[in-house]
């Protein structure tokens, strides 16, 4: 199933050009929440749960619909808690950071096994019709990078590889802008509107493997990045057990997976187009 989130907060769960909007059965099934707050993003805790009434609710067919160009799409997860990031994750990203000095600064870049992860605040996170908006810094280069991108559906402490993927409650296109420099990561890749997620979330039953995934993006019709996930240096399930050692995971925390080679300058006007296999293709505005 894909769930998005639309409009001025509104739920949606799309098919081919459509999106039929389910908001009155997420409240209804949800209800309201008081102190103590439970931790996480409630929506995507219950969202499992929900996909057969959701189904079913959609198939009444007494819900609204929208074309899908007719809606603003904004973020999948709208309350990320973390969001966890993987540098370095593709070799032969590598190989292009140590030969470009606009990325790396004149430092040398090493595989993710020497940094493991960092994170990004959580709002950095904006869905694709938002669009990115630069900062206004001076002598800087920003720069896309393209990932697979996921959302964690339940608490998850210490799983092992094998146990990692069962914690996912689905996937969407990730873009991790980066501004360019010698400050830490965590700050050079946190500014407002610098985690574009979209255009929706997969469910992770309707995904499947994160395994043999294809995925490209384009700058104003011209593609730069062009990548599979069966080069990634840490698959997915190891990222996600490595992550869940350092601290727990909590519904709605989302994980970067990587960027491949390919990763480029962007500047006001342009265009980025992203797409990967069995979620689909967003356009995102840079501002």
């Amino acid at each position: 199933m894909k769930i998005c989130r639309f409009n001025e907060d509104r739920v949606g769960v799309v098919i081919e050009s459509t999106v039929t909007d389910v908001t009155d059965f997420v409240k209804s099934e949800l209800g309201s929440y008081c102190w103590p707050f439970p931790k996480g993003d409630v929506f995507i805790a219950n969202l499992s749960a929900m996909i057969p009434g959701l189904t079913e609710y959609v198939e009444t067919g007494n819900a609204t619909s929208y074309e899908l160009d007719a809606v603003t799409l904004i973020s999948p997860v709208g309350n990320p808690g973390k969001i966890i990031a993987a540098p370095v994750n593709y070799a032969d990203h590598l190989d292009e950071s140590n030969q470009d000095k606009g990325i790396n600064f004149g430092t040398e870049i090493s595989l993710i096994d020497k940094y493991a992860l960092f994170l990004k605040a959580g709002s950095s996170s904006v869905g694709p019709d938002e669009g990115i908006s630069l900062p206004a810094v001076e002598g800087r280069r920003f720069d896309h990078e393209v990932e697979l991108a996921l959302v964690i559906g339940k608490e998850t402490r210490r799983v092992t590889v094998d146990e990692a993927l069962s914690s996912v409650a689905g996937y969407f296109i990730g873009l991790d802008i980066t501004m360019r420099g010698t400050e830490d990561r965590s700050y050079r890749k946190s500014f407002d509107s610098f985690t574009v997620m979209g255009p929706w979330l997969v469910t992770s039953d309707a995904f499947g493997s994160p395994e043999g995934v294809a995925f490209s993006l384009s700058v104003n019709g011209e593609q730069r990045q062009n990548a599979n996930t069966n080069d990634l240096v840490w698959s997915v399930a190891k990222i996600i057990s490595v992550a869940s050692h350092a601290y727990t995971l909590y519904p709605g925390d989302v994980i970067l997976t990587g960027t491949p080679a390919g990763v480029g300058p962007i500047k006001a006007g342009d265009k980025i187009s992203a797409s990967i296999d069995r979620i689909g293709s967003m356009e995102v505005p840079v501002k």
